[in-house]
């Protein structure tokens, strides 16, 4: 099997290690990502809320090295698309593609949305004008800010490889830095007494094993596992990276393991300073759920230093708003050129060398789809979280199997082969496959959501596992109009000697 990728007319040799990561971090997004999905962790997990995060980090971290590798010989903008394509035909290739894209979809409405209040609640206390804080509630103006700041991530992603990484180098550090700041002065507060709980770091609470129901450590995993989702933004840049070979897969590494810090610091210090309960600024508080960093910035870091956390979260969210684009983008292109979507998905604008049609589907399909989920429950942030596990470990799960098919004749020539293309990979992808298979059975329960649902099934599960099953039939359609690739003549199956 050839190990070059096919050229897209993407620009090439732009993106480094380092620029890897932040772009990798960027899209994890940890301020934005922490803010919405420690209220569901909480509410399933309690004070394991630490030991969660490390959980869905053992699929993640196996998952990125079935990623290395599978980049090492075949770097392509498809990435998962691709490598599973390859490895499982077209069809499984077809569903590993547009599970990639629909989380993506997922996720931006979220993030879109998470910006959307940060910004509203930042004015409203730089301007002192609580009254502010009413316009991201009121439904009409939350989706009109909600389409204007796509619109604006989608013309930033749309101006080429180089200014994203410009704008995210800026974004991503500002985040980190007040991140840290904020968690080292929970944790000194806590201490100190200083704090609402002031609870003692305890070495259960880094315990996975004990004192947890399966259903409740999977809802909490599948939880930590969106936690994590992003880094393999990474891996999509590789046709754009200065080594395509190595770079990308580096870049993804760098970003888990940075996340993993990121999260275990701040889940520690979210919980010693603020505790498990349900009123006040109780991490189980229900009224603080979907914006935990909202209801602790200023009890935490006084007033200047509380709209400065604000402003944080707004930064991570605008920054995941606009790199979320790049993996997405990239993976239609990449359907566009192999004939699995149509061919208008190929076009890469001839300045900027983005994929700007792909770019422009992926905006307005995401407008779309928030809009009527918007009206259709008042609690929609709780519930794209939930169902984007579903997506995430449905692509992740695949492409590590891909990994392990597609090395299939080597899997024992070194004892690296034997860890890197056989264990890790396997290890990751039975785990991501477990949980999918554990969530989407408990996604049915609105319980275990926002309590919405549709004929008394939890519409987390529409979400999640009815995104899959319409592009199960939207697949079909496409075998109609698009019958060289499914007959596997514009991506063939293979294995790698």
């Amino acid at each position: 099997m050839s190990t070059t990728f096919v050229d897209k007319g993407l620009a090439t040799g732009k993106v480094g290690t380092l620029a890897g990561a932040v772009l990798g971090i960027s899209c994890v997004a940890p301020g934005y990502t922490l803010t919405t999905s420690i209220g569901l962790i909480v509410a399933a997990v309690g004070l394991k809320m630490p030991a969660i995060f490390l959980a869905g980090f053992v699929p993640m971290f196996l998952t990125a090295y079935a990623y290395r590798e599978l980049n090492s010989r075949i770097p392509d903008c498809g990435a998962s698309f691709t490598w599973s394509t390859r490895a499982f035909g077209p069809y499984a290739g077809w569903m590993c593609g547009w599970g990639m894209v629909m989380a993506s979809i997922l996720v931006l409405s979220n993030i879109a949305s998470i910006a959307v209040g940060f910004f509203y609640l930042f004015l409203a206390r730089v301007l002192d004008q609580p009254g502010l804080i009413d316009f991201a509630h009121n439904k009409a103006v939350d989706i009109v800010s909600t389409l204007a700041f796509l619109a604006v991530a989608m013309a930033i992603a749309g101006r080429g490889i180089t200014t994203s990484q410009r704008v995210q180098y800026a974004l991503v550090g500002f985040q980190m830095i007040v991140l840290v700041v904020f968690a080292i002065t929970a944790l000194v507060r806590a201490s100190t007494g200083d704090a609402p709980a002031g609870l003692r770091v305890e070495a259960d609470w880094f315990n996975p094993f004990s004192g947890l129901t399966l259903g409740a450590f999977t809802v909490g995993v599948t939880g930590s596992i969106f936690a994590f989702w992003g880094w393999d933004t990474c891996l999509t840049l590789g046709e754009e990276s200065k080594d395509p070979h190595r770079v990308p897969g580096r870049a993804g590494l760098l970003c888990v393991l940075s996340i993993l810090l990121t999260y275990v610091l701040l889940s520690v210090a979210v919980m010693a300073y603020a505790g498990i309960g349900d009123s006040g600024v109780g991490l189980g508080n229900a009224a603080n759920a979907d914006n935990v960093f909202g209801a602790l910035a200023e009890p935490v870091l006084g007033g200047w230093g509380g709209s400065l956390l604000l402003l944080a979260i707004l930064a991570s969210s605008v920054a995941s708003l606009q790199t979320t684009f790049l993996p997405a983008a990239r993976t239609m292109l990449a359907m566009g050129v192999y004939g699995a979507f149509p061919q208008r998905f190929a076009q890469v604008h001839p300045r900027y060398r983005v994929p700007s049609f792909s770019t422009v589907i992926a905006g307005v399909v995401t407008g779309a789809f928030y809009t009527i989920v918007t009206l259709l429950s008042e609690h929609a942030l709780m519930d794209t979280v939930a169902a984007l596990g579903i997506m995430i470990c449905w692509y992740y799960g695949i492409t590590a199997f891909a990994c392990v098919w597609l090395f299939r004749r080597r899997l024992f020539a070194s004892p690296r082969d034997v860890a890197l293309t056989l264990i890790c990979p396997l290890l990751g992808g039975l785990m991501l496959m477990a949980v999918f298979v554990i969530s989407v059975r408990e996604s049915m329960n609105p319980a275990n959501g926002s309590g919405a649902s549709i004929g008394g099934i939890g519409l987390v599960f529409f979400m999640g596992f009815g995104m899959l099953a319409v592009g199960a039939v939207l697949m079909l359609v496409a075998r109609r109009y698009a019958p060289g690739f499914f007959r596997g003549e514009t991506l063939a199956r293979n294995g790698l000697e």
